[in-house]
């Protein structure tokens, strides 16, 4: 077992920059991470599973559009490097993993690739190590399930520091600290982004606290792990139920001939006691979609049906299926079915300016347009193809926007800003506006949504 002098000493290796980093998962969350600590100088080792990411990375490119190559060779100069090799992991002094938590067929928590990691790390732990979870999931997880397969699946029986306080010396330390990435907010550095920080008892809280203040400009302890989970469920489901709640709104509005998108702008003005949400065509991305349900599913094991929560993801999941309603009440006006129509769907991402095509609201209403006979196509400047996902398979290719007239409609979904919307307004017959894309644009093609 490890000793304080021996903790102290990778505090020490922390602060001064000579800790080798692994982080595990090379994606959206992953690889902004072990840039930030390259960037500090830090030996950074990158794990992923995909071959296909571990060669490009290591051939100094890309596959993530708002990271430039140049900061893949940039961060390879530095010593960065990936690598699928777990044997690797007895050479780390910190070991982050931010592998994906999506839900299963019946919306229940998918922990395959955190028990996945676990079980691959488990045999190459070594003592005095501090492993870190950032994959959002329920309150618990850290440690109901990673530090038992953490112990488990290690030949030496690691057990980990007591949170109630044991007296007993930990052989490896734990915590979680919640990813808080923005795909595509470039108003909010990396580094301001304040970081969450839950530990498995004091030494491993201060020994994360030290390793994310080396990159951040502030650390937020927080009691627990448990604690730390929550945190990141409440900041989503936050903004998930007031979603939800102007998603709500827009249909009332509809009916009532207000345009619900002033009725927002002007709220804005208000000083205090407000901030402002907006409706669109469904919710997308690996948090706001699921956070609501990992944390309903933990609330039964407690007796707690979080009915509030449920609605505002009952409200959300509606809304691909309340867009294929107006969409087929436009084509009706114009004495068009659905049926048989062709339909061009503007955008994929789930949100503008990105190439992340996780949960989006477009792959079920293309799924949706499909089932009701319509011939659709797409378009996305981040997508020249798109093929088979986890809850997808569409296998199309991007069309171009040069014969827009041929479409009976064109659906906007994700309204990225290369569009020159006021030039698709004045060549396509009929438009179905989910995002206020056509916000002061005055056609007689236009339905808003």
């Amino acid at each position: 077992m490890i000793t304080a002098d021996e903790s102290l000493r990778l505090k020490q290796k922390i602060e001064a920059r000579t800790a080798h980093i692994g982080i595990f998962g090379m994606g959206y969350v992953g690889l902004p991470l072990a840039l930030l600590f390259s960037e500090q100088g830090f030996p950074v080792t990158g794990f992923d599973i995909d071959e296909a990411k571990v060669t490009t990375l290591n051939s100094g490119g890309s596959y993530i559009v708002r990271i430039p190559g140049t900061e893949i060779e940039l961060a390879r100069g530095r010593g960065f490097s990936a690598t699928g090799d777990y044997r690797k992991v007895h050479d780390l002094d910190a070991i982050i993993i931010c592998v994906p938590t999506p839900l299963d067929d019946f919306n229940q928590p998918d922990l395959t690739y955190i028990r996945g990691t676990a079980a691959a790390v488990a045999p190459h732990l070594r003592e005095g190590q501090l492993v870190i979870l950032e994959s959002t999931t329920y309150p618990g997880t850290t440690e109901e399930v990673l530090i038992p397969l953490l112990e488990s699946g290690n030949p030496a029986r690691l057990r980990a520091e007591s949170a109630s306080g044991s007296t007993d010396v930990p052989c490896f330390y734990v915590a979680f600290s919640p990813e808080r990435e923005d795909p595509g907010n470039d108003t909010v550095a990396r580094r301001d982004i304040p970081k969450v920080v839950g530990g498995i008892g004091p030494v491993s809280s201060e020994l994360a606290e030290t390793l994310y203040g080396s990159i951040f400009n502030r650390t937020v302890p927080v009691s627990s792990p448990a604690t730390a989970e929550m945190t990141k469920l409440l900041e989503n489901i936050y903004r998930c139920v007031n979603i939800a709640l102007v998603n709500e709104l827009k249909q009332l509005c509809e009916r009532m001939d207000i345009d619900l998108f002033e009725v927002i702008e002007a709220a804005k003005t208000k000083p205090f006691g407000f901030q402002a949400f907006y409706p669109g065509p469904g919710l997308g991305g690996h948090c706001i979609p699921i956070d609501p349900f990992y944390l309903s599913w933990k609330a039964k094991q407690f007796d707690f049906r979080t009915r509030f929560i449920e609605l505002a993801g009952e409200v959300n999941r509606q809304m691909p299926y309340y867009v294929i309603e107006k969409t087929v009440e436009a084509l009706n006006v114009r004495r068009k079915s659905l049926n048989g129509s062709k339909v061009l769907v503007l955008g994929l991402a789930y949100k503008k300016d990105i190439d992340d095509l996780r949960e989006s609201p477009s792959l079920t209403i293309i799924e949706l347009l499909r089932q009701r006979g319509a011939e659709v196509s797409y378009n996305d400047p981040f997508f020249p193809t798109v093929g088979r996902g986890r809850h997808y398979e569409l296998n199309m290719t991007c069309t171009p926007l040069d014969d827009l007239a041929s479409f009976d409609c064109v659906v906007i979904v994700t309204d990225h800003s290369t569009y020159d919307y006021a030039s698709i307004a004045s060549q396509a017959q009929l438009i179905i506006d989910t995002r206020n894309a056509m916000k002061g644009i005055r056609a007689g093609n236009i339905v808003r949504c």
